[in-house]
């Protein structure tokens, strides 16, 4: 077989097995959004099969054969630096300019992973999270961690086999928590994000000191009385009163008027429907169905309207990602974001930077006010920034502001380690979740369902999963920096609701390259930088210094 024949058979298996992948999402959206409480077992089952047999299709031998023939160096070098990869574009280019250098090498890292995993266990362990996830949504509903914990050890149990089966934790390999880290931010370590977070979680527990003897943030001149939120009693699960200030923002909000508000931004943003759908789950999540397939989902709080809207631009940044990709790309596996880190860097860059900025509300908060008359009577709109902009830690994680947010992410980050370091028991994780909430955030959950069981990932097994979101605080502030050097009428462009030229050019550095970049060479290439925290402590030191006059 000519290298032409082979690169283009090694494509359709390839496009098989994404198909499969994609067959097997559809299912577990369905799952979330629309599954009958009974559907579960079956459910469960099919599941596994689907993500068997996508993992047998990547397991092919033949695949494995295809790769060493079409580019040995690829297999020798996984990560990408060997010399027989001649150009980006492909050492083997295909007819329709399909990158196949960058597919060869992406390819033979998802092959080399896939190919130590045995078949019975991934249909185990696929069979184990369908279960798992319905016994999450069970118990947090039900406030029982009791009844989720054996599914939670079992997840815990099948994530650090799968670590091992990688070869982490043996010999140089390290610590198995490693591996689960590399899977979702390649090259990313205990050790590096620890360098990172310790640094920054002190920062940021600098900057909530300074503002915790404030009682909201400060008055600017002819924009009407302070009405915002003041201090951790203040939090957004219940326990402050309906009245006092910031008030209107935890009166009752009809969920429909929610969602048509919800739709009427999302689509203003830019997303398309005739791509994707907008639905309600147990928790938000966003899930690529095909490459004209993106699903976002939210659940509607009556007392906290911008849980759902900031969910809903936060999923719409996922999916804008995922629906920007070239479409050389379709079907194969260089479709889809290149790590979790940069996916959460489009998702909290529109929701924070954008959406909860005053360019993106001057043109939506009267729109905003029109679809809540009664509830936002007498709420001017410099009121309604300080009180959306309020930093007030609160106990559940998607609801958090943007300074108190990242600590969210530290705790769960140690507590991950303590689990697979084998100095944390299942059993013990309520009491040290709230421990970690009183030590970084100064609240502590009245129960359960508002503490440990408030997320949906751990029943997913997705551990090493949790960094990417602070991670992406990192990378977006990078992203906007430059963004903002490039194009330096941002906010005017957003004030007019002209997002095109936003969409245009993260389409050009970050959307397109699906994962044909890796995460550093990705950032170093759209910014000229490694990662840092700076941009991230400097943004937040300028929006908060100002509200709160600091």
């Amino acid at each position: 077989m000519d290298k032409a024949a082979a690169l283009e058979r090694l494509r359709a298996l390839d496009r098989e097995r994404m198909y499969l992948s994609q067959a097997a999402a559809i299912l577990q959206w369905d799952q979330e959004t629309y599954l009958p409480p009974e559907g579960v077992e079956d459910r469960a089952e099919q599941l596994a099969l689907l993500e068997g047999l996508a993992h047998e299709k990547l397991t092919d031998p033949q695949v494995g054969r295809l790769l060493d023939e079409l580019d040995p160096a690829a297999a020798e070098d996984p990560a990408g630096s060997a010399a027989g990869l001649k150009a980006a574009d492909g050492t083997f280019p295909a007819a329709d300019g399909f990158p196949a250098g960058d597919f060869l090498r992406v390819l033979r890292r998802d092959y080399d992973r896939a190919v130590k995993l045995p078949a019975d266990f991934v249909r185990d362990r696929a069979r184990a999270e369908g279960l798992s996830q319905a016994a999450w949504v069970k118990a947090r509903r039900d406030n029982d961690f009791a009844a989720f914990a054996p599914h939670l050890e079992k997840m815990v149990a099948l994530e650090e086999k799968k670590a091992r089966y990688w070869g982490w934790g043996a010999g140089a390999a390290g610590f198995v928590y490693d591996g689960l880290l590399d899977f979702h931010e390649p090259g990313f370590s205990a050790a590096s994000a620890s360098a990172l977070f310790g640094p920054l979680g002190e920062r940021l527990s600098l900057l909530l000191r300074e503002i915790a003897g404030k009682t909201g943030p400060s008055q600017s001149p002819g924009t009407g009385p302070s009405a915002s939120p003041g201090g951790p009693g203040a939090d957004k699960t219940g326990s402050s009163s309906l009245a006092g200030p910031g008030a209107f923002l935890r009166r009752a909000y009809g969920a429909s008027r929610q969602e048509a508000f919800c739709r009427r931004v999302l689509g203003g943003l830019g997303f398309d429907f005739n791509r994707g759908r907008l639905d309600t789950s147990a928790h938000p999540f966003t899930t690529t169905l095909g490459f004209n397939d993106a699903r976002i989902t939210t659940r509607y709080a009556a007392g906290d309207p911008l849980s759902a809207l900031f969910s809903v631009i936060h999923e719409g940044g996922h999916a804008f990602y995922e629906l920007g990709a070239d479409p050389v790309l379709r079907s194969s596996c260089l479709a889809g974001g290149v790590s979790m880190g940069i996916h959460e860097s489009q998702s909290r860059l529109w929701e924070n930077v954008i959406g909860r900025g005053r360019a993106f509300w001057r043109p939506w908060f009267p729109r905003f006010k029109k679809s809540f008359p009664r509830q936002l009577e007498g709420v001017d709109f410099g009121t309604f920034y300080r009180a959306m902009n309020t930093v007030s830690p609160s106990l559940i994680r998607v609801d958090a502001d943007e300074l108190s947010y990242s600590l969210h992410i530290i705790l769960r980050f140690e507590l991950e380690q303590r689990l697979f370091d084998g100095s944390l028991r299942v059993s013990a994780l309520p009491a040290a979740w709230n421990a970690g909430m009183k030590k970084y955030l100064g609240v502590e959950p009245a129960n359960d369902a508002e503490g440990v069981l408030q997320d949906v990932h751990w029943s997913m097994g997705a551990f090493g999963y949790f960094p990417s979101y602070a991670l992406g605080n990192l990378y977006g502030l990078q992203f906007w920096e430059k963004l903002n050097e490039d194009l330096p009428g941002v906010n005017a462009a957003l004030e007019k609701e002209d997002y095109a030229p936003i969409h245009r050019w993260l389409r050009e550095k970050i959307y397109r390259w699906g994962r044909r970049r890796e995460p550093a060479r990705l950032l170093e290439e759209v910014t000229g930088q490694t990662l840092s925290a700076g941009p991230f402590l400097r943004y937040l030191e300028e929006k908060y210094g100002e509200l709160y006059g600091f």
